[in-house]
């Protein structure tokens, strides 16, 4: 298989799986009091998962009168997408107009099967190929959810809170071979674990990619250059 292929293959892996969640959140909005077609409107525009279902959360615990919150709440884990947008900045490349479609469809699965490619023109069709297709899927199995909500019950009964989860673990298992990308994973799971029951849904994710950054950052875990050996401009040791 083609490297090509190979990332057109994890892409619309991630497409299905992510597309499916959809329809979780479909029926969830409709439970919560949205019309069809406010439900539908919100996949459109916000698109992005952890921002809705934070949305429709706040909402649904407290009505009209709480829409200011869920507003806030949406936009507050909206943010992690502006880091997105900066490190895709010089992959999508091209001009003001390219870029601006691009925001749209900067997400966490897009970005995540981007970075995941070594070569910088696999990595351009695995964001493209995710984003589009998460989009295009995730507004189909929206409407979906919206419009058979009733019939379908508990969500959660079927396993789709589930599926987004599972693409990622899809993306990061293979990634996970050295000490470094390990202490980051473990650090972030265990403090995302440990302030879930105390915080609102989204934010023990955030402060979790907060620990993620300092520990990648400071290489506390990865392997350093042995004393008395240099790299050669390569990057590879003589």
């Amino acid at each position: 298989m083609t490297p090509e292929r190979e990332v057109w293959r994890e892409a619309l892996g991630v497409v299905l799986a992510t597309s499916a969640y959809g329809v979780s959140f479909g029926a969830l909005a409709v439970a919560s009091g949205l019309d069809v077609w406010q439900t539908c409107v919100l996949s459109l525009l916000m698109f992005t998962g952890g921002s809705q279902f934070a949305f429709v959360g706040v909402f649904t615990a407290g009505g009209v009168a709480a829409l200011p919150s869920a507003i806030a709440s949406a936009v507050l884990l909206g943010v992690r997408n502006v880091a997105y947008g900066m490190r895709m900045s010089p992959i999508v490349g091209g001009g003001v107009a390219r870029r601006a479609a691009a925001a749209h469809f900067t997400i966490d699965e897009s970005t995540a099967v981007a970075i995941s490619q070594g070569d910088p023109r696999l990595r351009r069709v695995g964001f493209w190929v995710t984003g589009i297709g998460i989009f295009v899927g995730w507004n189909i199995t929206t409407l979906i959810g919206a419009l058979v909500g009733d019939v379908l019950g508990d969500p959660r009964a079927w396993g789709l809170d589930a599926a987004a989860a599972a693409a990622f673990l899809a993306l990061l298992w293979p990634r996970l071979q050295q000490r470094q990308a390990i202490a980051v994973g473990i650090a972030a799971a265990v403090v995302a674990a440990a302030l879930t029951p105390f915080l609102m849904p989204g934010l023990p994710v955030l402060i979790a990619a907060l620990v993620a950054i300092v520990v990648g950052w400071f290489n506390w875990f990865g392997s350093r250059p042995s004393v008395g050996t240099a790299e050669s401009p390569s990057g590879v040791t003589p």
